[in-house]
């Protein structure tokens, strides 16, 4: 048992595994190939098949993304979590809050303008989690106005959380994360006039953003605070690298939300993601050497029907 975890921590081991799916689809590839001048006769049909065979690829990748997974997960839980790189975003977080702290003004947090069932809300309140404990050490005041009730909830009780592992609860003020409006330029108005008002001395806007994303990072760059972003609506990136100190690109979002909540679950997660997408990187670029090599010799029919083998297996 000892040798068989070592061997699944071996790079090598995995690449023994996506060279044989490989071989298998050329054998398979061929023995098609071989059988396509015979005549079969087709099976009656008598009732309709309980299993779709278009959508075995579908499961085959399912069931490999969940197995991997698992085990990345069960490998952070035993004390073995991945290396993630650092992000000039991340180590700017205590310097803003510092900042705040020096100044005596707020810092203000965005956690975005959809609900709880929005995965980019989720990586935003871990981030007010972690804005929330650093800010508690340092006796800064943190705000966090929201545009959905269920928003509200959990931001408030991810900042209390966070001041109670820090050893300040009294540094949790419920009044100071509140409910706005659902309605999109009516958060936006109130917002923007507060940000006026007070005057933030840093703006963390982490969340999903839309026609907002300008209007709030140019507001907080006329009052001169630290401003950092992070989103993976890839429209309103334009907008947060032109007028914020420092933004979280795509799943730079996802991966600080994991790096800084340091929870064996999301980093086993994050592991698992990169190593689904080294598999579909390997079989493009297995599947293009394939389809060249195929163009190039049209003697070799087999290589054809290989290539339609790798489509199918990623689904096309």
């Amino acid at each position: 048992m000892r040798n068989y975890r070592r061997n699944l921590r071996s790079p090598w081991w995995w690449l023994a595994i996506v060279i044989g799916c490989v071989v298998g689809l050329i054998l398979q590839a061929r023995r098609a190939h071989a059988a396509d001048g015979a005549e079969v006769a087709p099976a009656p049909v008598t009732h309709e098949a309980m299993f779709n065979e278009n959508r075995l690829p579908l499961l085959t990748w399912i069931i490999g993304i969940g197995a991997a997974t698992t085990y990345f997960v069960a490998r952070s839980r035993r004390g073995k979590p991945p290396t993630i790189r650092r992000i000039a975003a991340l180590e700017a977080v205590n310097e803003a809050i510092g900042r705040a702290t020096e100044m005596g003004r707020p810092v203000l947090f965005i956690p975005g303008i959809q609900d709880m069932d929005n995965i980019q809300t989720v990586a935003g309140i871990t981030m007010l989690g972690r804005v929330a404990r650093t800010a508690a050490e340092y006796d800064a005041v943190v705000e966090a106005p929201t545009c959905r009730s269920l928003v509200m909830e959990a931001a408030r009780e991810a900042v209390q959380a966070s001041c109670l592992a820090a050893g300040r609860p009294d540094a949790y003020q419920p009044d100071r994360i509140n409910y706005i409006t659902d309605e999109q330029f009516g958060y936006v108005a109130y917002v923007g006039g507060k940000m006026m008002r007070e005057k933030p001395a840093t703006c963390f806007y982490m969340g999903c953003f839309f026609a907002e994303s300008l209007i709030f990072s140019e507001t907080g760059n006329a009052i001169g605070a630290i401003q950092i972003a992070g989103t993976a609506e890839s429209s309103q990136l334009p907008f947060f690298v032109a007028a914020c100190d420092y933004t979280l690109i795509g799943e730079e979002f996802f991966a600080a939300s994991a790096y800084l909540s340091g929870e064996p679950d999301q980093l086993g997660t994050l592991q698992a993601q990169d190593a689904g997408k080294l598999a579909v990187l390997a079989f493009i670029v297995i599947g293009t050497v394939v389809a060249t090599v195929a163009s190039l010799a049209p003697s070799a029919a087999w290589l054809g029907d290989f290539s339609a083998l790798l489509q199918k297996a990623m689904g096309g």
